[in-house]
């Protein structure tokens, strides 16, 4: 069946200095690895080409590119970065009426590439794929794998050579704090405000003007965050070139989701200072955003007023943040409407998990059932909780419960066997756990929700280069 992808290309359309304009670079031998149907069938994608989406042939309608963007990462600018190893084909308008960038990642060397080979290898593209397809299947905004392409050809790495593939990645857009950033930084401010009134049309058409917008993806940050925490997702790089407009997960280089529970695990292998652990992500949301306001304040002739007016939006997050905190940790325990008065509960369950290195997904899945003590090793102290988590849940506080506590998620270790298995040519491994990921209210398959033993930990994780 001929390839069909309904283009529609709005960021293509903007002035030259947003992006540079190419082709993939082609492989040897592509080969579909992986193909999400569903997504396909929601964004009027007729037909699958293996050569289309490793690059070797440019469907009809598209318009290749590779944006141009900066970023802080870990807490130091870099003036210039920009897709390295990604090319935008283009956008499509999905069933629901959105906009949803095709980006094609690992498809060879840009201008941004900054000596990179532009390549990916297997592993961090099937990483991609299952665990932006299990946040999906949470419910969490995430861009999301439409397939996954063999090349045929090796990628050098420290390891030594690694079967290429390439991924398609789907999102609302690649806009990013950084694609701000750079403009701002350079002073270009026409530019800006392009991309400022593009971001508004695109992503918040009610915003009104730019601290609209500063406003908006403030509340899209407070509330992806929080949704993070609730599931234990560990994201591990939130650069600001890792941080969307449209309040998207994106990148999922060395990221993790927890098993033990701890406030300050950290998973990504170069996080030295722990900047990107688990609990300090509320805090870096706001930082992120502190920096797009710094960026949009070039847009004003009144730098005073503006800076008032962000810094009391800004300052607003961290209520943001913790409202979105006690909606998603009080519908955990089973509260309908938690108020702030049921925080100290929340918080001496975790406490709890954390003494006793209790399994954050697991322990919170047992909530209501026999098993929940079982949890814990301090079973005396989860009993005089437990009393008071009953004084206070509702007649609906198992179904409340059911509905925000997964039963299963991509535990790191079982994702790094999927890889070292499909890195030997079989593709199992992987298939059961999109499977099986794809219902997380369900636990079809027994073994996926048991944490690793001692011997199976993955203490860290690396950037998908």
């Amino acid at each position: 069946m001929t390839l069909h992808i309904p283009f529609d290309n709005s960021y293509a359309a903007l002035p030259d200095a947003f992006y540079a304009r190419l082709d993939p670079t082609p492989v040897k031998t592509p080969s579909m690895i992986a193909w999400n149907n569903a997504l396909a069938d929601e964004l009027g994608i007729i037909g699958q080409s293996a050569e289309a989406f490793a690059g070797n042939t440019v469907p009809e309608g598209a318009a290749p590119l590779a944006q141009l963007y900066a970023g802080h990462q870990f807490g130091s600018y870099n003036p210039q970065l920009g897709d390295g190893r990604a090319i935008l084909l283009g956008e499509v308008i999905d069933q629901s009426g959105q906009r949803r960038d095709i980006q094609l990642k690992g498809s060879g060397p840009t201008p941004y590439s900054r000596m990179g080979d532009g390549r990916a290898w297997l592993g961090p593209v099937l990483r991609e794929y299952v665990i932006s397809e299990a946040m999906h299947a949470l419910g969490i905004p995430t861009t999301r794998a439409l397939a996954a392409v063999g090349t045929g050809q090796p990628v050098l790495r420290e390891q030594g050579p690694l079967p290429g593939a390439v991924l398609t990645r789907v999102a609302a857009s690649h806009l990013r704090v950084g694609t701000f950033q750079i403009f701002a930084h350079r002073g270009h401010i026409d530019e800006l405000r392009t991309l400022t009134d593009y971001a508004i049309a695109r992503h918040y058409p009610d915003a009104d003007g730019p601290m609209g917008l500063l406003a908006a993806v403030c509340q899209a940050q407070a509330d992806l965050v929080a949704a993070w925490m609730s599931v234990g997702f560990i994201h591990g790089v939130m650069n600001t070139d890792n941080c969307t407009i449209s309040g998207e997960t994106i990148d999922y280089g060395p990221c993790a989701f927890m098993d033990a529970y701890h406030e300050g695990r950290v998973f990504s292998s170069i996080d030295q200072t722990g900047r990107y652990a688990y609990g300090n992500q509320p805090r870096i949301a706001v930082w992120n955003m502190a920096q797009l306001a710094t960026a949009l304040l070039q847009l004003f002739d009144d730098k005073e007023a503006a800076v008032e007016e962000a810094t009391v939006i800004v300052h607003k997050m961290p209520g943001q943040l913790q409202s979105a905190w006690l909606r998603r940790f009080g519908a955990k325990i089973g509260l309908e409407n938690p108020t702030p008065d049921d925080q100290p509960l929340i918080e001496e369950l975790l406490a709890l998990m954390q003494k006793d290195g209790a399994d954050f997904t697991n322990g919170f899945a047992a909530l209501g059932t026999d098993s929940a003590r079982d949890q814990f090793t301090d079973r005396d102290a989860f009993d005089a909780w437990s009393q008071k988590h009953e004084a206070r849940i509702g007649p609906n506080a198992h179904t409340i419960m059911a509905k925000a506590n997964p039963k299963i998620i991509p535990r790191n270790h079982r994702i790094e066997a999927m890889i070292e298995a499909a890195v030997a040519g079989d593709m199992a491994p992987f298939e059961r756990l999109t499977k099986a990921l794809s219902t997380p209210d369900q636990t079809t398959d027994d073994t996926l929700h048991r944490p690793p033993a001692q011997s199976e930990i993955v203490p860290a994780t690396f950037c998908g280069t």
